[in-house]
């Protein structure tokens, strides 16, 4: 299963970097691509960082009515962003949300890639591929920030918040007997 995470997570990460390369994050002192797969992470923040997409995996289970050795299998990742906007009052939140809608819908397309191992470099196709539903965009939330030095302009206000959940899907790597 870590290989069909990986494969997913590499995916949106290039797409990302050729869609919008200044859409980074400063995350443990590096500056990367704003896509963050929080399990991965040494120290995860209080406070996700805003304008970025994490990805939080569900548990893994067997599509139903199958025959084989090696089941098709499904994952969710729900990918979570907010935003403060772009200005201190905060007027173009909208705006600025839909716009990372708009890159997570864009990312995510075609819905499939290579499994491979990246556990070796260069990386290893694995013969396989994943593929995954489109993203289903959950309602628009806000939430409130308190005063704090790692928000933007160290200013406070309300975040607009979205979530989106994927089903990935994939070959298990074991057999099943």
């Amino acid at each position: 299963m870590q290989f069909t995470k990986d494969s997913f997570y590499m995916a949106l990460l290039q797409r990302l970097i050729s869609l919008n390369p200044q859409r980074v994050v400063t995350l443990n002192g590096t500056t990367r691509p704003a896509v963050i797969v929080a399990e991965n992470e040494l120290i995860v923040p209080v406070e996700p960082l805003p304008d970025a997409f994490y990805l939080e995996w569900g548990a893994a289970r067997v599509v139903k009515r199958q025959v084989g050795n090696r089941p098709l299998m499904t994952m969710e990742c729900v990918i979570s962003h907010h935003t403060f906007g772009t200005v201190n009052s905060g007027v173009d939140r909208g705006r600025t949300l839909s716009a990372l809608d708009m890159e997570l819908m864009s990312i995510t397309q075609p819905m499939w890639t290579s499994k491979r191992d990246f556990t070796q470099s260069p990386s290893v196709d694995l013969g396989t591929k994943i593929s995954w539903t489109e993203p289903a965009l959950g309602k628009v939330s806000g939430t409130h920030a308190l005063k704090n030095d790692g928000l933007p302009r160290g200013t406070e206000g309300i975040r607009l918040e979205r979530s989106a959940t994927v089903n990935v899907f994939f070959f298990s790597e074991v057999n099943f007997l």
